[in-house]
């Protein structure tokens, strides 16, 4: 009998579940966010409720209910789309240089595809840490502004997944931005100079978006932000016709698909040599 010939053996290795990969991603984003939450927590939950307090507070008091404000006080009138808009900006910081450093500068996603995790296992896990982050920012913002006074029922929970639903689809396209530019840091200060701050200020966050001229007015109709603050005032204040309502959420929805589709295939391209 020949002893001299290779004895075939078992691999030990084993092929991660698409979701344990995923979780994996997101375990490693906790390791780093621990250690400096305190300070992330001024940013990500405070910020916006400094806004509340100046808007809805401050400037607020001086604003008499009326239609433009559904009747109700300015403090209820901007309390979920201050919620809303905090998210969106999370999201938007969550997805630009952040994602971009995993590329270029620290290359951690370089590293983490040279294991059994795939491209888009890592996006996924991206995506999903952005959810997280987006949610607790919304439930610390909201149980602050509860204590102040600014929700009127238990609406406030929706309001809530609202957050959590526009910064997702906010997050998903710039992902894919994020996976495509050479130039992260002239990409992203115009994305923020020219886009994220007008969309705040002109997609219905302080004020009715028909006092804003109708081809500004056009611009609002295709921001994510205005469809996420147009549902949570419905949350929030009740009423509104429930047609509307399913379209701006079928237009969330539609984004986050969309914008995941194209982001993971980013990733693919970015990553697969």
């Amino acid at each position: 009998m020949d002893t001299s010939a290779p004895v075939a053996r078992q691999s030990p290795g084993r092929v991660v579940h698409p979701l344990r990969a995923a979780w994996l991603r997101v375990e490693g984003q906790w390791m780093w966010y621990r250690r400096y939450w305190r300070s992330n927590l001024y940013s990500s939950g405070l910020q916006p409720l400094l806004f509340l307090a100046a808007m809805g507070l401050g400037f607020g008091s001086q604003v008499e209910p009326g239609p433009d404000t559904g009747g109700v006080d300015y403090l209820h009138f901007v309390a979920p789309t201050l919620l809303v808009s905090g998210a969106m900006m999370i999201a938007v910081f969550e997805s630009t240089w952040k994602v971009a450093s995993g590329f270029q500068w620290q290359q951690q996603y370089v590293a983490v595809v040279t294991t059994p995790i795939t491209p888009g296992q890592v996006f996924g896990g991206e995506l999903m840490w952005v959810g997280m982050r987006l949610l607790l920012s919304a439930v610390v913002y909201g149980i602050v502004a509860g204590a102040l006074g600014a929700w009127l029922g238990p609406g406030a929970l929706l309001v809530v997944l609202v957050g959590v639903l526009t910064g997702l689809a906010c997050a998903a396209p710039i992902m894919a931005l994020s996976a495509t530019v050479r130039n992260p840091s002239n990409a992203f200060s115009a994305l923020l100079r020219f886009v994220v701050m007008p969309v705040m200020l002109f997609s219905g966050t302080f004020f009715p978006i028909s006092y804003i001229p109708v081809p500004a007015r056009m611009l609002a109709w295709v921001s994510p932000l205005w469809h996420g603050n147009e549902l949570a005032r419905a949350a929030a204040l009740g009423g509104g016709e429930w047609l509307p309502l399913v379209g701006h959420g079928a237009f969330l929805v539609a984004l986050l698909l969309g914008g995941g589709l194209l982001a993971r295939s980013r990733f693919y391209r970015r990553l697969v040599v």
